[in-house]
């Protein structure tokens, strides 16, 4: 029920339909240190994938290229079909990529109605006199960008803190808003960059039940990126591990966490004596 307003205006995914993410062979570097090096990967309509390695390790530089604010030397990207590379970030937004951050970038003297409602800007076609006189098409236009909005406000049941500041909120409200300001852009993809960083276990776990409807009810492709390896497994479709900048492993979680190459490097073994502890 609470979807159905947002299914209205946000495109049916298909996991098992053909890619709608190409990111091949792709190379950034940093004074001569290597971000990203030849890293490949495709995501699917309504697919949960998702990037896991230490820090440093070069995901948040993988987000970077995709919404534009980092070039790649080499390497492509395309996005249903389209070329990213040389595209600022507004137009990949307008393509129908969307991002979260790690660290909260909303304005907190705004109510959460209103950083919502930010999230509508690129859908906006009326001028500047049209808005302040708020008559005929840009009427039109604010009643259904608000319609949208309330219906994000009702998936993310943050109803009860419409009209609050955002600098008032609990943390763990404030990311979910920052999430219902990336869906209120219309994504066919959504990069989550830690979405559950510095949050509590109820917290954790609310962010979680948000992420799965997102991908069941809503199908939006998703890339995730957390450090919360329980989270990760439990929610992606597929797993990349990274580490210095290259692919260690891809696959689906059950494989990837067993893979020796990703114990020693990222999970350690202490996870693995636990893992085939739960096998026995």
């Amino acid at each position: 029920m609470r979807a159905r307003m947002l299914n209205e205006f946000l495109p049916p995914g298909d996991r098992d339909g053909p890619a709608i993410l190409e990111f091949d062979e792709v190379h950034l570097s940093f004074a001569g240190i290597k971000a990203i090096d030849g890293v490949s990967f495709s995501v699917k309509a309504g697919e949960l994938f998702a990037i896991i390695g230490p820090n440093g390790a070069g995901k948040t530089s993988i987000f970077n290229c995709i919404s534009g604010a980092y070039h790649p030397e080499a390497g492509s990207i395309e996005f249903e079909g389209q070329t990213l590379l040389g595209l600022k970030p507004n137009k990949i937004a307008d393509l129908g990529v969307a991002r979260t951050f790690q660290n909260i970038e909303l304005f907190p003297q705004l109510t959460v109605l209103d950083n919502l409602m930010l999230g509508r800007h690129q859908h906006i076609r009326y001028g500047t006199p049209a808005a302040m006189l708020r008559i005929g098409k840009a009427s039109r236009e604010e009643a259904r960008n608000r319609e949208i909005v309330e219906g994000i406000i009702e998936f993310l049941d943050i109803a009860q803190f419409r009209r609050s500041f955002v600098a008032m909120l609990p943390y763990g409200i404030q990311k979910r808003i920052e999430l219902g300001r990336a869906l209120a852009m219309e994504p066919t993809l959504l990069l989550l960059d830690e979405p559950t960083a510095g949050m509590n276990l109820e917290e954790t776990e609310d962010m979680a039940r948000f992420i799965t409807d997102i991908r069941r009810e809503l199908k939006i492709g998703i890339i995730l990126v957390d450090h919360d390896m329980r989270l990760v497994m439990d929610l992606a479709d597929r797993v990349l591990v990274i580490d210095f900048g290259k692919s260690i492993t891809i696959g689906v979680p059950e494989e990837v966490q067993r893979n020796p190459d990703v114990i020693r490097a990222y999970l350690g073994q202490e996870h693995a004596i636990a893992d085939q502890g739960d096998d026995q």
